[in-house]
Protein backbone atom coordinates (compact mmCIF):
# COMPACT_ATOMS: atom_id res chain seq x y z
CA UNK A 1 0.00 0.00 0.00
CA UNK A 2 2.86 2.29 0.77
CA UNK A 3 3.91 2.13 -2.74
CA UNK A 4 1.04 2.68 -4.82
CA UNK A 5 0.48 5.80 -2.10
CA UNK A 6 3.82 7.01 -3.33
CA UNK A 7 3.01 6.60 -6.95
CA UNK A 8 -0.55 8.51 -6.37
CA UNK A 9 0.84 11.46 -4.79
CA UNK A 10 3.38 11.40 -7.51
CA UNK A 11 0.82 11.56 -10.53
CA UNK A 12 -1.57 14.05 -8.16
CA UNK A 13 1.80 16.43 -8.29
CA UNK A 14 2.34 15.81 -11.84
CA UNK A 15 -1.23 16.57 -12.13
CA UNK A 16 -0.84 20.02 -10.35
CA UNK A 17 2.15 20.47 -12.43
CA UNK A 18 0.21 20.73 -15.73
CA UNK A 19 -2.60 22.37 -14.29
CA UNK A 20 -0.44 25.19 -13.27
CA UNK A 21 -0.32 29.04 -15.52
CA UNK A 22 3.20 29.57 -16.75
CA UNK A 23 4.68 32.22 -14.79
CA UNK A 24 6.94 34.63 -15.95
CA UNK A 25 9.82 36.31 -13.46
CA UNK A 26 12.41 38.92 -13.58
CA UNK A 27 16.02 38.89 -13.41
CA UNK A 28 18.21 41.96 -11.99
CA UNK A 29 17.74 44.25 -14.92
CA UNK A 30 14.07 44.72 -14.39
CA UNK A 31 13.20 42.63 -17.89
CA UNK A 32 10.69 40.53 -18.48
CA UNK A 33 12.12 36.88 -18.53
CA UNK A 34 10.25 33.49 -18.83
CA UNK A 35 12.20 30.30 -17.77
CA UNK A 36 9.50 28.22 -18.89
CA UNK A 37 8.50 26.86 -22.56
CA UNK A 38 5.72 24.97 -23.07
CA UNK A 39 3.82 23.31 -26.18
CA UNK A 40 0.08 21.85 -26.24
CA UNK A 41 -0.61 19.45 -29.57
CA UNK A 42 -3.75 17.43 -30.57
CA UNK A 43 -4.71 15.96 -33.35
CA UNK A 44 -6.95 13.56 -35.03
CA UNK A 45 -6.17 10.66 -37.39
CA UNK A 46 -9.02 9.08 -39.48
CA UNK A 47 -8.54 6.48 -41.84
CA UNK A 48 -12.06 5.25 -44.01
CA UNK A 49 -13.01 2.58 -46.60
CA UNK A 50 -16.31 1.87 -48.05
CA UNK A 51 -17.41 -0.85 -50.71
CA UNK A 52 -20.15 -1.35 -52.64
CA UNK A 53 -20.06 -4.45 -55.43
CA UNK A 54 -16.85 -4.42 -55.32
CA UNK A 55 -15.22 -7.83 -57.47
CA UNK A 56 -12.50 -8.24 -55.40
CA UNK A 57 -14.39 -8.46 -52.13
CA UNK A 58 -13.38 -6.36 -48.59
CA UNK A 59 -14.81 -4.92 -45.67
CA UNK A 60 -15.84 -1.35 -45.26
CA UNK A 61 -14.06 0.28 -42.11
CA UNK A 62 -13.67 3.28 -39.95
CA UNK A 63 -10.61 3.98 -37.98
CA UNK A 64 -9.94 7.11 -35.52
CA UNK A 65 -7.51 7.72 -33.54
CA UNK A 66 -7.21 10.87 -30.68
CA UNK A 67 -3.80 12.05 -29.93
CA UNK A 68 -2.44 14.35 -27.77
CA UNK A 69 0.97 15.66 -26.74
CA UNK A 70 1.85 18.75 -23.59
CA UNK A 71 5.05 19.48 -22.34
CA UNK A 72 6.37 22.13 -20.03
CA UNK A 73 10.58 22.93 -19.51
CA UNK A 74 12.11 25.17 -17.11
CA UNK A 75 15.57 26.40 -18.33
CA UNK A 76 17.17 28.57 -16.07
CA UNK A 77 21.19 28.55 -15.65
CA UNK A 78 21.93 24.95 -14.18
CA UNK A 79 18.57 23.62 -13.55
CA UNK A 80 16.44 21.90 -16.65
CA UNK A 81 13.52 20.56 -15.50
CA UNK A 82 11.36 18.85 -18.05
CA UNK A 83 7.85 17.34 -18.21
CA UNK A 84 5.91 15.86 -20.59
CA UNK A 85 2.16 13.96 -20.84
CA UNK A 86 1.05 12.07 -24.13
CA UNK A 87 -2.25 10.72 -24.79
CA UNK A 88 -3.81 8.23 -27.23
CA UNK A 89 -6.52 6.77 -27.87
CA UNK A 90 -7.84 5.02 -31.11
CA UNK A 91 -10.63 2.69 -32.29
CA UNK A 92 -11.81 0.22 -35.79
CA UNK A 93 -15.27 -0.20 -36.68
CA UNK A 94 -15.53 -2.91 -39.80
CA UNK A 95 -18.35 -4.48 -41.27
CA UNK A 96 -20.00 -7.61 -38.98
CA UNK A 97 -17.38 -7.13 -36.49
CA UNK A 98 -17.78 -5.52 -32.76
CA UNK A 99 -15.87 -2.00 -32.08
CA UNK A 100 -11.95 -3.18 -31.70
CA UNK A 101 -9.54 -0.52 -29.71
CA UNK A 102 -6.80 0.18 -32.13
CA UNK A 103 -4.04 2.08 -29.47
CA UNK A 104 -4.60 2.93 -25.70
CA UNK A 105 -1.76 4.99 -24.08
CA UNK A 106 -1.14 7.29 -21.17
CA UNK A 107 2.25 8.75 -20.13
CA UNK A 108 3.86 11.12 -17.73
CA UNK A 109 7.31 11.96 -17.48
CA UNK A 110 9.56 14.19 -15.26
CA UNK A 111 13.12 14.82 -15.69
CA UNK A 112 15.11 17.57 -13.34
CA UNK A 113 18.54 18.00 -13.83
CA UNK A 114 21.22 19.96 -12.41
CA UNK A 115 24.88 20.97 -13.52
CA UNK A 116 27.56 22.20 -11.27
CA UNK A 117 29.07 23.74 -14.77
CA UNK A 118 27.12 26.49 -16.85
CA UNK A 119 29.10 25.36 -20.06
CA UNK A 120 28.90 21.78 -19.51
CA UNK A 121 26.34 19.34 -21.27
CA UNK A 122 26.28 17.28 -18.75
CA UNK A 123 23.61 16.94 -15.54
CA UNK A 124 22.96 15.04 -12.52
CA UNK A 125 19.30 14.20 -12.86
CA UNK A 126 15.77 12.56 -11.31
CA UNK A 127 13.48 11.22 -13.57
CA UNK A 128 9.67 9.82 -12.89
CA UNK A 129 7.92 7.89 -15.39
CA UNK A 130 4.48 7.12 -15.27
CA UNK A 131 2.45 4.24 -17.87
CA UNK A 132 -0.88 2.83 -18.30
CA UNK A 133 -3.99 2.38 -20.13
CA UNK A 134 -7.53 3.76 -20.52
CA UNK A 135 -9.77 1.08 -20.98
CA UNK A 136 -10.35 -2.83 -20.93
CA UNK A 137 -7.93 -4.48 -23.38
CA UNK A 138 -8.88 -8.02 -25.27
CA UNK A 139 -7.21 -11.17 -27.31
CA UNK A 140 -9.41 -10.91 -29.99
CA UNK A 141 -11.93 -12.03 -30.93
CA UNK A 142 -12.55 -13.12 -27.14
CA UNK A 143 -14.33 -9.83 -25.62
CA UNK A 144 -15.38 -11.44 -22.87
CA UNK A 145 -12.57 -11.68 -21.13
CA UNK A 146 -9.87 -8.67 -20.73
CA UNK A 147 -6.18 -9.27 -20.48
CA UNK A 148 -5.78 -5.53 -19.59
CA UNK A 149 -7.52 -3.07 -17.52
CA UNK A 150 -6.99 0.65 -16.36
CA UNK A 151 -3.78 0.24 -13.79
CA UNK A 152 -3.31 -3.36 -14.96
CA UNK A 153 -1.04 -3.58 -15.78
CA UNK A 154 0.83 0.14 -14.92
CA UNK A 155 4.58 1.01 -15.14
CA UNK A 156 6.12 3.42 -12.81
CA UNK A 157 10.34 4.64 -13.11
CA UNK A 158 11.65 5.94 -10.13
CA UNK A 159 15.58 6.81 -10.44
CA UNK A 160 18.60 9.06 -10.64
CA UNK A 161 21.61 9.03 -13.39
CA UNK A 162 23.19 11.19 -15.24
CA UNK A 163 21.75 12.94 -18.89
CA UNK A 164 23.61 14.30 -21.55
CA UNK A 165 21.96 16.91 -23.28
CA UNK A 166 22.26 18.90 -26.28
CA UNK A 167 19.60 21.59 -27.29
CA UNK A 168 21.44 21.90 -30.51
CA UNK A 169 20.91 18.78 -31.39
CA UNK A 170 17.75 18.07 -30.07
CA UNK A 171 18.51 14.69 -28.69
CA UNK A 172 19.66 13.88 -24.88
CA UNK A 173 21.11 10.35 -23.49
CA UNK A 174 20.26 9.37 -19.66
CA UNK A 175 21.69 6.74 -17.83
CA UNK A 176 20.41 5.56 -14.55
CA UNK A 177 22.61 3.25 -12.51
CA UNK A 178 19.66 2.75 -9.74
CA UNK A 179 16.07 3.11 -10.94
CA UNK A 180 13.15 1.76 -9.18
CA UNK A 181 10.61 -0.08 -11.35
CA UNK A 182 7.18 -1.19 -9.66
CA UNK A 183 4.90 -2.69 -12.25
CA UNK A 184 0.81 -2.64 -10.80
CA UNK A 185 -1.89 -5.04 -11.67
CA UNK A 186 -4.83 -3.60 -9.83
CA UNK A 187 -7.16 -6.16 -10.93
CA UNK A 188 -7.19 -8.88 -8.65
CA UNK A 189 -8.00 -11.62 -11.15
CA UNK A 190 -5.61 -10.97 -13.32
CA UNK A 191 -3.21 -10.76 -10.20
CA UNK A 192 -4.24 -14.19 -9.44
CA UNK A 193 -2.80 -15.34 -12.90
CA UNK A 194 0.67 -13.67 -12.43
CA UNK A 195 -0.24 -11.08 -15.55
CA UNK A 196 2.91 -9.18 -16.30
CA UNK A 197 5.32 -10.77 -13.89
CA UNK A 198 3.43 -10.15 -10.96
CA UNK A 199 3.46 -13.39 -7.84
CA UNK A 200 0.46 -15.47 -8.93
CA UNK A 201 -2.53 -17.33 -6.77
CA UNK A 202 -1.06 -20.17 -4.78
CA UNK A 203 -3.84 -23.16 -5.05
CA UNK A 204 -4.05 -26.74 -3.53
CA UNK A 205 -4.12 -29.67 -5.55
CA UNK A 206 -8.21 -29.46 -5.32
CA UNK A 207 -7.97 -26.10 -6.96
CA UNK A 208 -9.10 -24.15 -3.52
CA UNK A 209 -7.62 -20.51 -2.97
CA UNK A 210 -4.78 -20.63 -0.52
CA UNK A 211 -3.29 -17.40 -1.24
CA UNK A 212 -3.89 -14.38 -3.33
CA UNK A 213 -1.94 -13.15 -5.88
CA UNK A 214 0.00 -10.05 -5.56
CA UNK A 215 -1.19 -6.55 -7.47
CA UNK A 216 2.71 -5.16 -7.44
CA UNK A 217 6.29 -5.93 -8.18
CA UNK A 218 8.91 -4.05 -7.49
CA UNK A 219 12.75 -4.13 -9.38
CA UNK A 220 15.73 -2.19 -8.71
CA UNK A 221 17.95 -2.10 -11.52
CA UNK A 222 19.78 -0.19 -14.52
CA UNK A 223 17.85 2.38 -17.29
CA UNK A 224 19.05 3.52 -20.60
CA UNK A 225 16.63 6.43 -22.38
CA UNK A 226 17.72 8.38 -25.27
CA UNK A 227 15.84 10.94 -27.08
CA UNK A 228 17.07 12.37 -30.82
CA UNK A 229 14.89 14.24 -33.61
CA UNK A 230 15.76 15.61 -36.55
CA UNK A 231 14.84 16.97 -39.84
CA UNK A 232 15.72 14.67 -42.71
CA UNK A 233 14.70 16.54 -45.59
CA UNK A 234 12.21 19.63 -46.20
CA UNK A 235 8.97 19.60 -43.71
CA UNK A 236 9.96 15.93 -42.95
CA UNK A 237 11.31 15.20 -39.36
CA UNK A 238 12.41 11.53 -37.86
CA UNK A 239 11.76 11.20 -34.27
CA UNK A 240 13.48 8.47 -31.84
CA UNK A 241 12.73 6.99 -28.31
CA UNK A 242 14.69 4.53 -26.91
CA UNK A 243 14.53 2.78 -23.50
CA UNK A 244 16.04 -0.05 -22.14
CA UNK A 245 16.62 -1.96 -18.37
CA UNK A 246 18.02 -4.24 -16.50
CA UNK A 247 16.70 -5.40 -13.25
CA UNK A 248 19.65 -6.31 -10.56
CA UNK A 249 18.14 -8.81 -8.59
CA UNK A 250 16.27 -11.03 -11.32
CA UNK A 251 17.89 -12.67 -14.44
CA UNK A 252 20.46 -9.75 -14.54
CA UNK A 253 21.49 -8.94 -18.71
CA UNK A 254 18.22 -9.89 -19.61
CA UNK A 255 17.51 -6.13 -21.23
CA UNK A 256 13.58 -4.69 -21.43
CA UNK A 257 13.21 -3.02 -24.53
CA UNK A 258 11.14 0.28 -25.67
CA UNK A 259 11.42 1.59 -29.05
CA UNK A 260 9.92 4.00 -30.83
CA UNK A 261 10.41 5.51 -34.37
CA UNK A 262 8.06 8.23 -35.96
CA UNK A 263 8.60 9.86 -38.97
CA UNK A 264 6.36 12.86 -39.29
CA UNK A 265 5.37 14.77 -42.82
CA UNK A 266 4.38 18.46 -42.46
CA UNK A 267 1.50 18.45 -45.30
CA UNK A 268 0.41 22.39 -44.85
CA UNK A 269 0.09 24.21 -40.99
CA UNK A 270 -2.87 21.62 -39.66
CA UNK A 271 -2.50 18.57 -41.42
CA UNK A 272 0.45 16.32 -40.87
CA UNK A 273 1.01 12.80 -42.23
CA UNK A 274 3.07 9.94 -40.23
CA UNK A 275 4.91 6.59 -40.22
CA UNK A 276 5.90 5.09 -37.08
CA UNK A 277 6.97 1.71 -35.20
CA UNK A 278 6.62 0.82 -31.68
CA UNK A 279 8.60 -2.29 -30.62
CA UNK A 280 8.53 -3.50 -26.94
CA UNK A 281 10.19 -6.97 -25.64
CA UNK A 282 9.98 -7.65 -21.68
CA UNK A 283 10.25 -11.02 -20.16
CA UNK A 284 7.70 -10.48 -17.50
CA UNK A 285 4.78 -10.25 -20.48
CA UNK A 286 3.69 -13.94 -21.91
CA UNK A 287 2.45 -13.70 -25.08
CA UNK A 288 -1.07 -15.44 -25.77
CA UNK A 289 -1.96 -17.87 -28.77
CA UNK A 290 -5.03 -18.69 -30.09
CA UNK A 291 -5.34 -23.08 -30.49
CA UNK A 292 -8.21 -24.93 -31.23
CA UNK A 293 -9.78 -22.02 -30.46
CA UNK A 294 -8.94 -21.46 -27.02
CA UNK A 295 -6.43 -18.93 -25.55
CA UNK A 296 -3.13 -20.59 -24.28
CA UNK A 297 -0.04 -18.71 -22.45
CA UNK A 298 3.00 -19.08 -24.16
CA UNK A 299 6.75 -17.64 -23.61
CA UNK A 300 7.72 -13.77 -24.17
CA UNK A 301 7.42 -12.59 -27.67
CA UNK A 302 8.31 -9.37 -29.64
CA UNK A 303 5.99 -6.99 -29.65
CA UNK A 304 5.18 -5.34 -32.78
CA UNK A 305 3.50 -2.16 -33.75
CA UNK A 306 3.23 -0.28 -37.30
CA UNK A 307 1.22 2.75 -37.40
CA UNK A 308 0.23 4.91 -40.84
CA UNK A 309 -1.89 7.80 -40.55
CA UNK A 310 -3.00 11.54 -41.83
CA UNK A 311 -4.90 13.90 -40.33
CA UNK A 312 -5.43 17.32 -38.07
CA UNK A 313 -2.81 18.55 -36.14
CA UNK A 314 -3.21 21.67 -33.78
CA UNK A 315 -0.43 23.51 -31.87
CA UNK A 316 -1.04 25.92 -29.14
Amino acid sequence: MKSISSTLFLLLSSSVLFSQPLQTVKDSTLKDTTYWVQKKIVGLDITQIAFLNWNAGGNSSISGLFKGDFSRKYTKENVLWNNEMSIRYGINKQDDRELRKTDDAFSILSNYGYKTDINSNWYSSARFNFNTQFTNGYAYPNIDTPISKFFAPAYVFLGIGSEYNRKDWNANFYFSPLTLKTTFVLNQRLADLGSYGVTKAIYDEEGNLLKRGRKSRTELGMLFNNYWKTEIYKNMTLENRLSLYSDYLNNFGNIDVDWQLQVDMIVNEYVKANIGIHMIYDDDIKAKEEVNGEQITVGPKLQLKQALGIGVVYVF
